[in-house]
């Protein structure tokens, strides 16, 4: 025995979304001024610096990947220029996969050969 519930209104579903970004923003928020109040402005990866010129770049990274989690101390979070932020949770979302393949796979052998016609090409 199924019991189906009824479809959202479009409109309560909106209002959770946007109530939902905005906790989200603002939890953010908190722990971004704080981190930038507590951290020297520098990418903790390629030490790039930072001013209030372009700040904006530099983001608040969660070590844990839990970003409900953080302490009054900081001790969760480590300043990255975004490239650097973006380059970590790609290889965090590799790690969680397994790797690129996944755990199991090998790479397919290669089958072209991009080199079959240079002899002609070279010869005339």
């Amino acid at each position: 025995m199924t019991s189906r519930t009824p479809p959202l209104n479009p409109d309560t579903l909106d209002r959770i979304v946007a109530q939902a970004r905005r906790d989200a923003q603002q939890r953010e928020k908190g722990y971004r001024e704080r981190a930038l109040k507590m951290y020297p402005w520098v990418c903790g990866r390629c030490a790039r610096e930072f001013t209030r010129d372009n700040v904006r770049e530099l983001t608040v990274h969660h070590r844990n990947h839990n970003h409900d989690d953080n302490p009054p101390d900081g001790s969760n979070w480590e300043l990255l220029c975004v490239y650097c932020h973006d380059n970590e949770h790609a290889r965090y979302i590799d790690h969680v996969r397994g790797g690129a393949l996944g755990p199991d796979a090998a790479p397919e052998p290669a089958t072209g050969k991009p080199f079959a016609a240079l002899r002609d090409l070279l010869g005339k």
